[in-house]
């Protein structure tokens, strides 16, 4: 029988005590964070969880083609990539980041979007695994045989500009913001230069560190509490950021709350704010 997580989230101590089950796959998910200019990391000297593999967001497990950064693959594209990287159906799936959490959850993300739902996001990522004194190794490239993965794709769980649009007159839908209030209201700049400052009209403004405490997520009665708060009569929400990573921070905690009826904005503040002719609010 293989492994299955109740949760969505994972505590380091049961990552430990499961870490030899043969159907796990631990993903490192790590991204340099944008507000960042130079990633300190060097390949040769990074740490990692004991057994994990690379997932690399940024040049195979996003379109380097589209005009935007993190744009999402093609279902068929990424059940390519993932068997690649020796994904099984009866895999189970924990991936993790090196700030705590910050873009393991767009990995968790990911896998749901494509209809796999045995993954889950380690609370807290490295920094906690490692503070634990639990086993680490040097960064290195795995041998592994092709998994047999296969996509059953959920497009309800992603949303386009062209949804965003409608979705600004609809009154039964929330769009969220996740990136900084400065940001949002456009009182501190864009970290890329041709984008705009401002928000999406009609969204509200919940920064992603707001969830989250010491690196790991606030207790789910903290979480429904704060959900509740931003969308009392239970409308569906849309939730925004820079490019659709820390987004994905909040989509997690929504699923943590138990909340089901939510949906990622892929292109994000970066497309909304790059196009023109899209309405603003500042």
């Amino acid at each position: 029988m293989s492994l299955k997580v109740t949760k969505p989230i994972v505590s380091v101590n049961w990552l430990q005590k499961n870490l030899e089950n043969k159907n796990l796959i631990i993903l490192d998910c790590t991204i340099p964070k944008v507000t960042e200019k130079s990633n300190t990391h060097n390949s040769d000297e990074k740490l990692q969880v004991k057994g994990a593999l690379f997932f690399d967001i940024k040049n195979i497990f996003s379109d380097t083609t589209a005009p935007f950064p993190n744009t999402i693959l093609t279902p068929k594209e990424f059940e390519v990539k993932a068997q690649e990287i020796g994904v099984y159906k009866d895999s189970i799936i924990v991936c993790y980041d090196d700030l705590g959490i910050y873009s393991s959850p767009r990995v968790w993300w990911m896998f749901q979007l494509m209809g796999f739902t045995n993954v889950a996001v380690l609370d807290g990522g490295f920094p906690k695994w490692n503070e634990n004194k639990f086993p680490v190794e040097n960064q290195k490239k795995k041998d592994h045989l092709k998994g047999d993965f296969e996509v059953n794709y959920q497009p309800e769980k992603i949303k386009f500009k062209e949804d965003v649009l409608t979705a600004i007159k609809n009154k039964t839908i929330l769009i969220v913001d996740a990136r900084s209030k400065g940001r949002f209201n456009s009182t501190e700049p864009e970290p890329r230069n041709d984008v705009k400052g401002g928000h999406i009209p009609n969204s509200v403004s919940l920064p992603f560190n707001e969830v989250l405490e010491n690196g790991t997520f606030k207790t789910e009665a903290a979480l429904k509490e704060i959900f509740k708060e931003i969308n009392p009569k239970n409308k569906s929400f849309i939730f925004s950021c820079g490019t659709g990573i820390t987004a994905s921070v909040l989509a997690l905690g929504a699923e943590i709350s138990g909340i089901k009826n939510y949906a990622v904005y892929d292109g994000s503040w970066t497309e909304w704010g790059s196009i023109e002719n899209l309405p603003i609010e500042i």
